[in-house]
């Protein structure tokens, strides 16, 4: 039996790199008075766990193992020999979303939340993409940073992000069967597009009562 309280509800946003995925969950927050968690959700767990929040940086959205070195906050020693899998990086992280999603109604952006919140009784998962040019020239403005590099960072930072969410998951990162919701950014803008998943929102999980 779920332990969600039934009074709290939560949006997953996936996203391509690019798409303004970030920008439209933070706005939906503003709009509906909630919090969205995006990196923030290293701190949250760093501060859970006694973890340095670096550990969790260098994991983030990516499969990989680090050294125990180095990962306490506290300046304790362990030998090099200790690794932490990623799997177990995965856990800890998985249970700081949970532990929010029962305290309060959030909205995560990817880090598997969907997957982890699967059994929420009120969850609505959507996934923002947009054409290639629309996020170049997006990624170019934000960054500074030339034509050739940011489609080169959009390819990286897309497949880490497959990797991540498929080796967890099972699932398919950025396929429509995946998701509640799949919209393009560049069709209605930002603030149109906040306003369509508004919408989309209220009707599946009755967030305007």
């Amino acid at each position: 039996m779920s332990d969600f309280s039934s009074e709290h509800y939560v949006i997953n946003i996936g996203r391509q790199y690019g798409s303004g995925g970030r920008e439209i969950a933070f706005k939906l927050g503003e709009r509906l008075g909630i919090k969205a968690y995006d990196t923030e959700i290293i701190t949250e767990t760093a501060k859970r766990s006694g973890f340095s929040p670096e550990i969790f940086k260098k994991s983030d959205e990516k499969v990989k193992k680090f050294s125990l070195f180095s990962a306490f906050s506290h300046g304790i020693q362990y030998e090099s020999t200790n690794f932490m899998d990623g799997n177990e990086l995965f856990l800890i992280q998985s249970e700081t979303i949970r532990s929010i999603a029962r305290s309060e109604s959030a909205i995560f952006v990817g880090r598997c939340a969907d997957y982890i919140l699967r059994d929420h009784p009120r969850i609505a998962n959507v996934f923002i993409s947009a054409p290639d040019e629309e996020r170049v020239a997006r990624v170019m403005k934000r960054r500074n940073i030339s034509e050739a590099e940011a489609k080169s960072r959009i390819e990286q930072t897309d497949k880490k992000r497959a990797e991540y969410y498929n080796y967890y998951t099972f699932g398919e990162w950025g396929v429509a069967h995946t998701y509640h919701l799949c919209i393009d950014s560049s069709v209605l803008g930002i603030d149109g597009t906040v306003d369509f998943i508004l919408d989309f929102i209220d009707k599946k999980i009755s967030i305007r009562q």
